[in-house]
């Protein structure tokens, strides 16, 4: 893979996503994916957890790698934000929009995801979302973590559905999934 064959000279309305599991590498994928974006607003996803150490280490991480230039938007009101911002965005990661509704009736997900596949495919701007790859190992034990799992999973199929680019990190190396696979008849 090179620069050339990553580049997005236009800045045309389509979503790429970026997937894979815990220390990937899709957050670095998705950054180097991004870094010629003018104008990228970076919306993190999740809550503030002043108090762990280690989420403080990873996300101190997260903003070292990041252009200075790009506004950060840390929320976890991500329908809102897309509603609001008109520009160029990098979603990390999808996760939190599954947990800020994990604890929601199965109607009411269902109402709030296709609000952010209907808010995605209206949006005017390139966006960037980055996804975490779950349920490659053991079934969780707890309700709420098979509730997670089979969650992120739906709305990680309907997100590739509708991106241009959709692309696997798996130990550090980057597989573009568009290129050698075929959609799963439903």
């Amino acid at each position: 893979m090179n620069a050339e064959d990553l580049s997005f000279s236009d800045y045309s309305p389509h979503v790429i996503f970026i997937t894979g599991g815990t220390k990937s590498g899709k957050s670095e994928l998705a950054e180097y994916l991004a870094k010629e974006v003018k104008k990228l607003s970076y919306v993190a996803l999740s809550e503030k957890n002043v108090d762990d150490r280690d989420w403080r280490d990873k996300i101190y991480l997260h903003q070292k790698r990041r252009p200075k230039d790009w506004k950060l938007i840390e929320t976890t009101d991500l329908l809102n934000t897309l509603r609001q911002d008109e520009g160029p965005l990098l979603i990390d990661s999808i996760g939190g929009f599954v947990m800020e509704s994990i604890e929601k009736e199965q109607n009411e997900w269902l109402t709030k995801m296709n609000l952010l596949i209907s808010n995605l495919m209206k949006r005017k701007s390139i966006t960037f979302i980055v996804g975490e790859q779950v349920g490659w190992s053991l079934v969780s034990e707890y309700k709420i973590g098979n509730t997670y799992i089979e969650r992120i999973g739906e709305l990680q199929k309907r997100i590739t559905k509708i991106s241009k680019d959709n692309w696997l990190a798996i130990n550090g190396r980057a597989i573009k999934i568009d290129e050698i696979s075929i959609e799963i008849p439903t």
